[in-house]
Formats: structure tokens, sequence, C-alpha cells
């Protein structure tokens, strides 16, 4: 769970502004330490953590690979590159729409010190490629900030709260997205996890409640899909990381990173540190034939000679 589209000035902000902004809002580690530090029941933080450290959310726009792999080296992170990949009705500066143009994407990156993945867009990506290719990326990651109107369009949540109505109603329908994506899309990574439109933001806790919860967490270890940390929009809180470690999921770490941002990774560093999270509670993209794409047999399949 960085999107990005055209829009007259003035009008909705661009997920890859708004992103760009939530980041640089980030709080300092030491904030965050006395803050969870206050919080009943959080566990003692580790000196240090038990695993490399990943930052499988990085995107390339208005950069190269040369220099984002510079930063990666210097900060001692290794990289996840995505690009955005589904039909051209997703607007961004790159979107991958062919089995041509992913194999290209990891063309670029083969021998690099880089994980391969995608951001899949929509729910109709996965008919841009074929299982053969897709099964060659180290990990799809996707989100759940575009949500179904009423009239089944596509709506971008972080620039249209249109589809809200009662907040109560609304956040059921999005639980079920939720869940309708883990279900039938081949997915390693949702990413953006727990996001909330603007209106409902403010009280998370209420809306996010144990019920709700619960029922994404269910899908996610059904189909082995790890959660993301996102040090962008300082998410999930503490309270449902907390139920998805009792749960049993995997997590990642996530900047949404553009030039010179990727790497930065306080709040979920941070978080893993205060959930006292091990070697075993981190995804770690898998070797070929044990990826998403690979159990759950995606994307198109191949025509009979």
């Amino acid at each position: 769970m960085t999107r990005h589209t055209k829009r007259p000035q003035g009008d909705f902000i661009s997920r890859r502004a708004f992103l760009g902004m939530a980041a640089g809002a980030a709080c300092s580690p030491a904030l965050l330490t006395r803050a969870r530090a206050a919080e009943a029941g959080a566990p003692e933080a580790p000196a240090k953590l038990e695993f490399p450290i990943m930052d499988l959310h990085v995107h390339l726009d208005g950069s190269t690979l040369d220099k984002v792999l510079e930063i990666s080296k210097e900060r001692g992170i290794q990289f996840g590159i995505v690009e955005h990949a589904g039909t051209k009705e997703n607007k961004y500066p790159v979107v991958l729409s062919s089995d041509a143009e992913l194999k290209g994407h990891m063309a670029r990156l083969e021998g690099k010190p880089a994980y391969k993945g995608i951001q899949a867009e929509w729910t109709d990506w996965m008919g841009c490629f074929s299982s053969e290719v897709l099964s060659q990326l180290d990990f799809v990651l996707t989100d759940t900030m575009t949500f179904p109107g009423k009239d089944g369009r596509r709506v971008k949540l972080w620039e249209n709260t249109e589809p809200i109505g009662d907040r109560e109603t609304f956040m059921d329908r999005y639980v079920d997205w939720h869940v309708e994506i883990l279900d039938k899309e081949p997915l390693d990574i949702l990413g953006n996890t727990s996001w909330l439109p603007a209106p409902l933001a403010p009280d998370y806790e209420k809306f996010w409640t144990a019920k709700r919860m619960t029922k994404v967490f269910d899908a996610a270890l059904k189909h082995q899909v790890a959660l993301e940390i996102s040090s962008s929009f300082k998410l999930p809180k503490l309270h449902f990381l907390k139920a998805a470690k009792e749960a049993g999921l995997k997590f990642c770490f996530g900047s949404n990173g553009r030039y010179p941002n990727m790497g930065k990774l306080d709040y979920s560093l941070e978080m893993a540190k205060v959930l006292g999270l091990g070697k075993s509670d981190i995804f770690v993209p898998a070797p070929p034939g044990q990826r998403a794409a690979d159990r759950r047999g995606s994307g198109r399949q191949p025509q009979a000679k």
C-alpha cells in the first residue's frame, strides 16, 4: 500500500507530494522512544536489532539507479526498488503495463544489490503480465488507498473522500476491501498498512477495532502477506502493530522514498525496537518458486499453441 495524477493547481494534492510531506514530518527516534515507553505494556526495546535492515518501498522517480544505490551503501540498508505496475489508466512517472516493460525493469536491476519489486495498481494489473514473468520478481507490493466508489469507479482516497458517507459503514467496507485484495491478488507485502482517509485518521484507534484488525490479519496470514511498517505515514500505530505481532504476522519496512529520502526508516526501526521484533518476525523476499506469484498461479496464462 505513492500515486500521482494530473490535476489543476489548487485542486487535490498528488499522493507523491502528500507522502513527501508525511515523510518530512517524521518524529525523531528519541521522541518516539519516550512516547512509546509511556504506553502500558510496551516491551522494553532491545539495544539493537538482530536482522539486516531493508527498505522495500523505494521509488526511482526523479533520480537514477546509481544515485539511489549510493544512498543504500552509505546508509547500510538494502533497498527493494519498485515501479508502479498496471494499466495505463494509472498515472505515474512510470507505469509498467506489459511483460516487455516489466522485463526492462528487472534487467536494469539485474546484478545490482537491490531487490526487484513492483507496486501493483488497482485490481486489473495481473492481466498485464504473464505468470512466467511475474514470478521473476522478488516481491509484489500493493496498498488499499484506491477504493471502489459506489458506481465501481476507482477513487483515490487521499484525494477524494466522496465514498465515505457514514463512517462506520465505510470502515466496514474498507476492511472488506482489504480482505478482497489479499484474497484475490498475489501479494508479498501490504504497503501503507492501516492508512485511513483524512476524516477518519484522528480516530484511528476507534475505527481500527479488534474485530476489524482480526479480519485483515486472518487474510494476510492465510496468504502469507507481510505488513509494511511505513516511515512515511508513521503507520501502523502501536496498538495495531502489537495485535499484528500477537497474531503471528511478519513485517517489513518502507520509506516510500523518492530521492534522497529512501532509507529514512526512523519510525519503522523505532517500532521494531519497541515491539522487540526478531529475525523470525521480518519478511525477507523468498527464493524463486516460493514467492506469492509462484504459490498463487497469478498473471496471464500462456495461450495454447
